[in-house]
Order: structure tokens, then C-alpha cells, then sequence
């Protein structure tokens, strides 16, 4: 049977799209699931912020009448703009191991980014860098992070044989953090920190942080990352929902700030803890039981 592809139109059609992933996966050890309802906000003109400046379009593939792929295509105009492209991103790509199939998705987002005035296709990428992004190549032995995309070794092979190339590297790195900080990183830390005039700050209120640095947090991020690979600035609506999203739930004992001599923001650090265990326990989803795990 030949494969189909079907534009998604309702909102029954884009849970199918998010729960194509969590089916695909559900027996994988290292894959960890998105939860739910960020995903339909994600996927959401209302409640994503980004579509100030995207635009997107879903994509599901059937053989059989059964769901066997999706795809998100997706034009990030502040982004095209900034690097000077017309570029259509593909992200949330998922497929069985069929060649016909991941050629189908493609083919669908290209055509689609062509329609728009597009002339190169580039991905996996999501709206922003604040959605998972790439491809993994290696390390499918590993456990994922609620920040990272997993895939199946299938996955970049058949990018290859579509003839799609590699444009940048990502690596993830593990960390091992010794029991007390080196005598010498401290020296360092305390001496450039005299000579700059630097404070460092710690905070027990959210409603705190958000108030006095929550604007000055992404505005600092949006001057970071502007070198980085695909990389468009936060708008200020996004800068809003953010602050909202992120600020109240966050263990303050993982951030810090520090400022300079002016209390002007040069530096912030956020950790979390590994949520993925949790993930997979909820399987995406905090009704009934999720909530207990996370």
C-alpha cells in the first residue's frame, strides 16, 4: 500500500500526531516521554508565544489506514531573518523503518516550505531553541533527558540515504560533581570575583526572582545564545510566558544569579534534578497518577 499524507485539521488529529510518539516508544528503555499538555500547548497558536513569528503545519503519514509517521513543519521568520535564509524547519519527526515513509514526511514539508517561498529544509529543529532540537546519532544506550530528543539508529540512516547532510555538532555531556569544589577552581572564582566586583545571589521567593531579575534573566539569554547555531531572539511575549512558566517552579537552591557592581545581571546558572525517571513512570501524562511520580 502506498503512503498517504493527511494535513493535520482537528484536534482529534493532533493528539493522534502527540501520541504517535508515546505508541513508538513505549517499550523503550531510554526513550522519555513529553508531557502531554505541553506538547498540545507547544502545538498551540493560543498558548505558544512563538507564533508571533512562526507559522507551522502538522503532518501525519498512514499506510493500511494506520498512523506510521508524523512531522512538523515549521517557518521561523525572525529566525530567517536574522541569519539571512529562507529556510523550513521539520521537527517532532517520527517514523517506522520504512524509507517511504520518512521520504513521505519530508517530501511533505518541503513542498509545504516551497508553496511559502522557502528553498532549503533544515531540522530536526523545534519553533525555538527552547523546544528539543537534533538528531541523535549515538549514545541509544543512554537514558534521555526531558531536554534532548531520543530516536531510534534508524532515524539519521535514513536522512542519509534521502540525502540530507550533517550541519552541526550537539554533544551532551555527563558531568561528575566532586564532593567539595578544588581548592584551585575556588581561588579562581574568589579572585575574579574581587576583580569585577561580583555578587552572587541567591533567592527563597519566586515571585522575588521574576520581580527583580525575571525580564533581565532572558534578555541576558537573548544576548548569550545569539551566536548559536539557528538561534532567534525571545520576544517579549515570549519573555512573558516564560517568566510565568518557569520562574514559580524551579527549586531556587539550583539558581543563581550574579551581578556586577551595578546589580546589572552578567551571569545565571539554573540546574534541576533528572525528572526522566518520573517521565516514564507517568508516561506523558499527570492525570490520574502522573503528578505522584513527577
Amino acid at each position: 500500500m502506498a503512503i498517504t499524507i493527511k494535513k493535520v485539521s482537528s484536534k482529534k488529529e493532533l493528539k493522534t500526531f502527540i501520541r504517535f510518539n508515546y505508541e513508538l516508544y513505549k517499550e523503550n528503555p531510554y526513550s522519555v516521554p513529553d508531557l502531554y499538555d505541553d506538547m498540545l500547548n507547544t502545538f498551540s497558536p493560543k498558548k505558544n508565544a512563538a507564533f508571533e513569528f512562526c507559522e507551522a503545519e502538522y503532518f501525519l503519514a498512514y499506510k493500511d489506514n494506520k498512523v506510521v509517521g508524523r512531522i512538523a513543519g515549521i517557518i521561523n521568520k525572525r529566525a530567517n531573518e536574522t541569519w539571512n535564509k529562507k529556510e523550513v524547519r521539520f521537527g517532532w519527526i517520527d517514523f517506522l523503518d520504512d524509507i517511504e515513509i520518512s521520504r513521505a514526511l519530508l517530501d511533505a514539508v518541503a513542498q509545504w516550505g516551497k508553496s511559502k517561498g522557502m528553498d532549503t529544509i533544515q531540522g530536526p529543529l523545534g519553533f525555538t531553541d527552547f523546544d528539543a532540537e537534533g538528531m541523535l546519532v549515538e549514545g541509544f544506550d543512554q537514558l534521555s533527558t526531558m531536554a534532548t530528543i531520543y530516536n531510534y539508529p534508524y532515524y539519521p540512516q535514513h536522512m542519509e540515504k534521502l540525502g540530507f547532510e550533517k550541519d552541526a555538532d550537539w554533544v551532551e555531556y555527563k558531568i561528575y560533581i566532586p564532593d567539595a569544589i578544588p581548592d584551585k577552581h575556588k581561588r579562581i572564582s574568589d579572585l575574579i570575583q574581587r576583580k569585577f566586583n561580583l555578587k552572587v545571589k541567591k533567592y527563597t521567593s519566586g515571585k522575588k526572582i521574576a520581580a527583580e531579575y525575571g525580564q533581565a534573566i532572558f534578555e541576558l539569554m537573548n544576548e548569550a545564545y545569539a551566536p548559536l547555531y539557528g538561534f532567534s531572539a525571545l520576544s517579549q511575549g515570549q519573555i512573558n510566558q516564560y517568566i510565568k512558566m518557569y520562574l514559580p517552579i524551579v527549586d531556587l537552591r539550583m539558581v543563581t544569579l550574579v551581578t556586577d557592581a551595578e546589580d546589572k545581571l552578567v551571569a545565571v546558572g539554573i540546574s534541576m534534578p533528572s525528572l526522566s525517571e518520573a517521565l516514564r513512570k507517568a508516561k506523558g501524562r499527570l492525570l490520574p497518577m502522573g503528578w505522584y511520580h513527577l
